[in-house]
């Protein structure tokens, strides 16, 4: 019912920058959260940053002061600007997108993209 797609990945030297975006389409009637989500190899997927319906973000201690996260409602878009970037950042990176479908009745999905790969070098 919604389908999700980032965008931006790509290899980075320590202190560069990235910009990841995610567009989520389809039979939406309302976006109540979006946010970002990274797996390292080997570990768990963890929370990077959300934004909820009114406007609350939250960011992971690990990217606060370094990663920007903002959201396009016109265009359903979510954006992570990647600042000072460094090696322990590289993963695969997901945006989570939670809808309300159809009507105001209508039923939650939670959706998940495909990720993409950011990879920092030392």
């Amino acid at each position: 019912q919604v389908q999700v797609v980032e965008s931006g990945g790509g290899l980075v030297q320590a202190g560069g920058s990235l910009r990841l975006s995610c567009v989520a389409s389809g039979n939406i009637f309302r976006i109540s959260v979006m946010g970002w989500h990274r797996q390292a190899p080997g570990k768990q997927r963890e929370l990077v940053a959300s934004i909820i319906d009114g406007g609350r973000i939250n960011y992971a201690n690990s990217v606060k002061g370094r990663f920007t996260i903002s959201r396009d409602n016109a265009k359903n878009t979510l954006y992570l600007q990647m600042n000072s970037l460094k090696p322990e950042d590289t993963a695969d990176y997901y945006c989570n997108v939670g809808a309300t479908v159809a009507t105001s009745m209508g039923p939650f999905y939670s959706s998940w993209g495909q990720g993409t790969q950011v990879t920092v070098s030392s």
